[in-house]
């Protein structure tokens, strides 16, 4: 990225020598001698920010006065909500939301040329790196062939959108792809791409050090504020605009200080500690706010763990949780393999610029909480949402609650009710569970009974901590002569190749074969929804005939509902180790403290303590094993791709030919037929309800991403056009085709619409008052020109970052959404795509207000001048006649969404400046 200097910037250059090297830097103590204002205790996330605002003031999107603000931000408490144009120094993406974007892009040349302009200014200024990993599914699982016969189905699949990403990578300039089969992208980030202090030439060509920052299209780019590099999510088209020079419009944040102290006691692991942190933090609530961990147990805190709680941000609500740059960080930077002149320039950089954590590390914090890290147990978390902690000892009494509800029992009765029906199981006198017979099998399955078993996600496969762990529980259950249950499906995706590396070194991956968890490929699976079938047709026809509560245990970071495989209804998340002892008991109604998860070859009961190894023995093969070596190795040639890859043809062209066949990559029509002058912002008159849907509604919700029938819209689609059931592929597959995305707007197998009475999946009422697709509905009530809201609860748009919940939102004629409360990403990426979003005000719900969604709502005070964050009346009238009038919040936050929304989104905002330039 260029560096302009602006006027007062001349006064905070300095030039800093390390490593052999004189670079230039952005002084924050010039800045303080310069009378900018006081700095020096402010957090280090906030300073990374503040330095961006030193390099980019040029008296116009970024002044002076902005500078001043953070100094006024620790004055008043940690609290100066003034917006500010921040702008990231790269982007990373992955290829389920990269394809859209890099649709986007190619629609964008063609917009731009419809517009008179020239095609060349549609090209990322900043670099981006594009890694393909949520494409592998696990189709095959538990034999030496699986990692093969998964990739090759996996090119079968998807050669369509491959040849789009690699014609894209020849058209764009910094523009990069990682290819399939490396790795999952926060741990390639992680690994590889990411330096903690970036250098770059400025435009008079001279090198300047500066913070390494990102901002990337899945919500897990968190995961490197482990390293000190300040990243988070944003939805595609925010990412776009980044790329194409538009600053992220932001308000400087709050900073949560979490402080950590002791150290983790015997038998824990990093997913337990992030499995706690998830919970106090969501209790806590730090939704658009930064977190910053401190105290003194970062003493004893592996940077892998770090970034196992920093990959874990979108869960706890945060826009980051951020660790400052200490010794473990240089460690870390050196074990991966980094040059000895990067780690020596981010040492000196940061004790330069205040952004270093020594012990006298005390900086002011908008609030804080606390955890000794002693405290910590052996914990899960579920059955569908990422906080919903769970000590190890209280999992199985958890789970059949979970199931005591699901079958209509009163839950508080049950839990009363419960006794101790033998080897520890608990369970009331009229036991709510069903039990299944397998057809053509000798064992039968049950509520509770563990599906899936996945080593799986960015998460934990990126901790060798966690991953040796799994490895030794994999080989004492071994020499015990245990092995999965015939019913569990499992499989190992680690999140990079050199993690295969070092369980090979280890020996460990041969040990884990033999208790099924057999290589099965390097990407997400089973995390995002690629789980595959189960491991037998007989075991889902069980499930589903008998309506049974089958539980699926995977070491991600996401367990909504109807994401893990449309068999499964609860979904725990647990460390590796747990995964494999899991896999071993096959049933989540054993409690694995105390119950036998196995009969030895000895005919012995066998104990999770008898095969859970020590924190020593974990250490001692990390020691050995994980060496820089094997990370200089790995990463070589990362971009080179295997024979499959390199065999992709592509051919040279400015413009995309899209081809009108295929059923993957389709010219959206976002930009066709655009004015060349923005629109303006009119009320919502007139407008009907699509959706009334519940609390923390995720884009899971909104944008499924997994697999779906024939007879979904989505499915008919495909039909129609001569695709095989077989050749569906998934949501995510194809959001390069916004014929299908918009079909499966809405359509996730869990989502319950408020509107009927107790119909899962994706339905409302059309325009006749019958039930039907909410695609169908939408459809005909754009055709008749009548608007569509949407009303939610809290946390709507939590979890992923995916844009197309907002594409599909836009494009099924959603003019409003209303809630309690927005998740950051998805507020944003509504505005992005124009449509607003509003917040009840003065306690009233969705549940007050006694809607049926046969209501009509009108919104006033829009059009004209708007403020962001009005409070503006919207008008519903009910079936009866009567009125009620209400004043909700528009969140429109800033100056710039509001101009964003008058063009009809950010990307139209962009476009249109870019031709007119």
């Amino acid at each position: 990225m260029t560096v302009t200097v602006g006027h007062d910037s001349q006064k905070t250059r300095k030039t800093l020598t390390a490593g052999g090297q004189s670079v230039s830097f952005y002084s924050i103590p010039a800045a303080e001698a310069a009378g900018l204002g006081e700095f020096a205790k402010l957090p280090a996330a906030l300073k990374v920010v503040l330095e961006n605002m030193l390099r980019f003031e040029d008296g116009k999107t970024v002044t002076v006065e902005d500078i001043k603000a953070f100094s006024d931000w620790g004055k008043l408490g940690g609290k100066n909500p003034i917006e500010i144009a921040y702008r990231p120094a790269r982007v990373l993406m992955q290829d389920f939301t990269g394809v859209p974007a890099v649709v986007d892009l190619a629609a964008m040349r063609d917009g731009i040329k419809g517009l008179g302009g020239n095609a060349q200014k549609i090209n990322p200024l900043s670099p981006v790196d594009l890694v393909i990993d949520h494409s592998v599914m696990i189709d095959e699982f538990g034999t030496p062939r699986a990692f093969q016969a998964n990739v090759d189905r996996e090119y079968e699949r998807n050669m369509e959108r491959y040849v789009f990403l690699k014609w894209g990578q020849n058209a764009f300039d910094n523009f990069r792809v990682v290819p399939p089969g490396t790795g999952i992208c926060h741990q390639v980030n992680l690994e590889y791409l990411s330096q903690t202090i970036w250098t770059d030439t400025d435009q008079n060509g001279e090198m300047v050090a500066y913070p390494d920052t990102l901002v990337g299209t899945d919500s897990h780019t968190t995961m490197v504020n482990g390293l000190a590099v300040l990243g988070w999510g944003v939805g595609g088209i925010e990412a776009e605009a980044a790329m194409l020079g538009q600053p992220v419009s932001m308000l400087i944040p709050e900073v949560i200080g979490f402080k950590l102290t002791g150290r983790m006691m015997e038998g824990t692991t990093a997913t337990d500690l992030v499995l706690k942190v998830v919970q106090m933090l969501r209790k806590k609530g730090v939704v658009n706010k930064f977190v910053e961990f401190y105290g003194e147990g970062l003493d004893h805190l592996p940077l892998a763990d770090r970034a196992t709680i920093a990959n874990m941000a979108p869960e706890y609500g945060a826009t980051c949780g951020f660790f400052p740059i200490d010794n473990e960080t240089l460690r870390y930077l050196r074990n991966t393999g980094r040059e000895e002149s990067r780690i020596a320039l981010v040492e000196a950089y940061a004790k330069e610029n205040g952004m270093w954590r020594g012990a006298d590390y005390a900086p002011i914090y908008t609030d804080t909480l606390e955890l000794d890290m002693g405290d910590i147990v052996p914990a899960i978390s579920g059955p569908k949402r990422p906080q919903d902690y769970t000590p190890l000892n209280l999992a199985a009494r958890s789970f059949y609650k979970t199931v005591a509800d699901y079958r209509g029992m009163d839950a508080s009765i049950a839990a009363e009710e419960m006794v101790d029906e033998g080897g520890g199981v608990l369970a009331p006198a009229a036991d709510a569970r069903k039990t299944a017979a397998v057809e053509g099998k000798d064992y039968t399955i049950r509520d509770g009974s563990v599906v899936i078993a996945a080593i799986t996600s960015c998460t934990n496969t990126s901790n060798p901590y966690v991953m040796i762990g799994a490895g030794l529980v994999a080989r004492k259950a071994r020499a015990l002569g245990l092995t999965r249950k015939p019913w569990v499906k499992t499989s190992l995706a680690p999140g990079s190749q050199v993690v295969a590396e070092y369980l090979n070194a280890a020996g460990l991956q041969e040990d884990l074969d033999a208790v099924g968890f057999n290589l099965a490929g390097f990407g997400c699976t089973t995390c995002i929804g690629n789980s595959g079938p189960l491991g037998d047709p007989a075991i889902s026809k069980a499930i589903n005939e008998n309506d049974l509560v089958a539980t699926a245990v995977l070491s991600g970071n996401r367990n909504f509902e109807g994401r893990i495989s449309p068999d499964v209804r609860a979904n725990y998340l647990a460390s590796p180790p747990l995964v494999v002892a899991y896999a071993i008991a096959g049933d989540v109604n054993i409690n694995l403290t105390k119950d036998p998860i196995g009969i030895s070859k000895d005919g012995k009961e066998v104990f999770l303590k008898d095969i859970w190894p020590t924190n020593q023995e974990v250490a001692e093969l990390v020691e050995q094993t994980v060496t820089r070596k094997a990370f200089q190795s790995k990463y070589a040639d990362v971009f080179k791709g295997d024979e499959k890859w390199q065999a992709v043809e592509v051919t040279d062209s400015e413009t995309y030919d899209w081809p009108a066949s295929s059923t993957y990559i389709q010219n959206p029509p976002y930009f066709r037929g655009m004015s060349k002058t923005p629109g303006v912002i009119s009320d919502i008159s007139g407008a009907r309800i699509l959706a009334i849907l519940g609390d923390m509604i995720t884009t899971d919700h909104i944008s499924p991403a997994g697999s779906f029938k024939q007879t979904t819209p989505a499915g008919k689609y495909l039909t129609e056009r001569q695709v095989a059931v077989k050749d569906f592929n998934s949501y995510g597959a194809r959001r390069g085709n916004h014929e299908v995305m918009m079909r499966g707007t809405f359509a996730n197998i869990r989502i319950k619409n408020e509107m009927l009475d107790g119909v899962e999946g994706g339905y409302t009422k059309g325009p006749d008052g019958v039930q039907t697709s909410i695609f169908d509905a939408s459809m005909a009530y754009q055709e008749a020109g009548t608007p569509l809201v949407i009303f939610g609860g809290v946390e709507y748009g939590a979890g992923s970052s995916r844009d197309w919940a907002a594409k599909g939102t836009a494009l099924l004629g959603v003019k409003a959404v209303i809630a309690e409360s927005f998740e950051r990403i998805h507020r944003s990426n509504l505005v992005g795509m124009g449509v607003i979003p509003f917040e009840f005000t003065e306690g009233m719900t969705r549940k007050s207000l006694n809607l049926t969604g046969d209501e009509v709502v009108s919104i006033a005070g829009l059009a004209g001048d708007l403020k962001p964050l009005s409070l503006v009346p919207c008008t519903i009238t009910y079936p009866d006649g009567s009125v009620k009038v209400i004043q909700i919040k528009c969140r429109i936050d800033t100056a710039i969404e509001i101009e964003y929304v008058e063009n009809g989104g950010v990307l139209h905002y962009v476009l249109r400046n870019l031709a007119a330039s």
